[in-house]
């Protein structure tokens, strides 16, 4: 198979590789998914052809992100996403709570959308500030 990119693509594709990489990946600690390991780094692989070197390093004879690669910015985007689906699914975990976790149906979906929209609301307000555990 080939596929033709440009360098913006081909730069793109490996913020993609690296972020679905990352997300497959980061919490599995030895128990990774080595295919997707070994897809990235086919994809680094091809930076020094495209004159994109110093986003790659080799280890092990392996082609993966440099540091300046991972320091780059892209941890920042992954912290972007992060954040905001910890607030999402905070949000519906806590409307779900209200609501005594009932099945959702038709008939209460609108209730459930709009406590999700208020603590949504809330967190865009004032983030975890007034969040409090009773122990």
């Amino acid at each position: 198979m080939n596929i033709e990119l440009t360098e913006k693509e081909f730069r793109r594709l490996l913020d993609m590789a690296y972020i679905g990489n990352w997300i497959l990946n980061s919490t599995r600690g030895t128990d990774r998914f080595t295919d997707y390991d070994e897809v990235e780094s086919r994809l680094f692989s091809y930076c020094k052809s495209c004159g994109m070197t110093t986003l790659v390093d080799y280890s092990s004879g392996a082609a993966r992100p440099s540091p300046e690669y991972e320091d780059g910015g892209i941890h920042e985007a992954i912290a972007d996403y992060e954040d905001s689906i910890f607030f999402e699914i905070l949000a519906e975990e806590l409307a779900r709570r209200d609501m005594e976790f009932e099945p959702i149906g038709p008939e209460n979906l609108s209730e459930l959308n709009n406590r999700i929209d208020e603590y949504i609301e809330e967190f865009e307000q004032n983030g975890i500030d007034n969040i409090s555990l009773d122990k």
